[in-house]
């Protein structure tokens, strides 16, 4: 995930990372299978994982494909992924704001959380729907995290987070764009692919459950920077990371927006 011109925000490297990991996964791996499964994905097809990250998806994949089938996943830091065991599995090191891929070679391209961090998210886009191989599909999901925030008048349990304002601050100075997953639609169709459709999903975070912990898990990685900035204080981490844990805690999730198309 991006941060300024050729770092990232949450860096595979950070102790974080595999909380992180394991929390997306229980969040979000069950709606990206569902829409994996609705495209059709089968025995025999090639796949691209782009920045898999702990790597869930791309093993449902290579199970998916079967031996006849192939699946390439990349990351910039791909230290979590293994293909020990799946002769179907090729793990490569990849910058996909940057780095080339080859041109209409998949039946299927994926990406999650991955260009809403990319200040180059233009480039990388284009470069993943040439990616795709005539009349294969595109699934990429995306974060809206601007369009539905805790609102205490709305319902007097929900929380405003004073560290989630600075996390989403910090953010978006490094260059990501919070509002991304809504525009997607958009993006696929100006791209050229066709038989567009695109579905939100989202729920309401509760204290000591997933979503909390994923809150957690960004939260503790990006501390340093956030109270180094003066955005919040260590004492307002802190707090927050106790509301966090608190079972009356109560804030909606960012949208989820998966966006599929196919390429003509």
């Amino acid at each position: 995930m991006a941060g300024p011109r050729g770092t990232y925000v949450f860096d595979n490297a950070g102790a974080q990372a595999g909380a992180r990991f394991s929390a997306l996964g229980a969040l979000f791996d069950p709606g990206t299978i569902r829409h994996l499964t609705d495209l059709g994905v089968a025995q025999g097809w090639h796949c691209l994982e782009v920045g898999a990250g702990g790597g869930s998806i791309a093993t449902w994949l290579c199970d998916r494909v079967g031996p006849t089938g192939h699946v390439v996943a990349t990351d910039i830091d791909p230290r979590y992924l293994d293909a020990a065991g799946r002769p179907n599995l090729e793990v490569r090191r990849h910058d996909i704001a940057s780095d080339p891929l080859p041109e209409a070679a998949f039946d299927l391209v994926h990406a999650r959380l991955v260009l809403v961090h990319l200040p180059e998210r233009e480039t990388a886009l284009r470069r993943i729907v040439r990616a795709v191989r005539h009349g294969g599909w595109l699934l990429v999901e995306e974060f809206d995290s601007l369009s539905m925030r805790p609102d205490p008048a709305i319902n007097p349990d929900e929380v405003l987070l004073k560290t989630y304002d600075a996390l989403q601050r910090l953010m978006t100075e490094r260059g990501v764009d919070l509002r991304y997953g809504r525009l997607l639609a958009g993006r696929f169709r100006a791209h050229g692919l066709v038989d567009v459709g695109a579905e939100g999903r989202l729920f309401m975070m509760q204290g000591g459950s997933s979503g909390a912990a994923l809150c957690t898990a960004n939260v503790e990685q990006l501390r340093e920077a956030m109270v180094q900035s003066g955005l919040v204080t260590d004492e307002q981490v802190d707090a927050d990371l106790r509301h966090l844990e608190e079972r009356g805690f109560l804030a909606p999730s960012p949208i989820m927006w998966a966006v599929r198309g196919r390429r003509p």
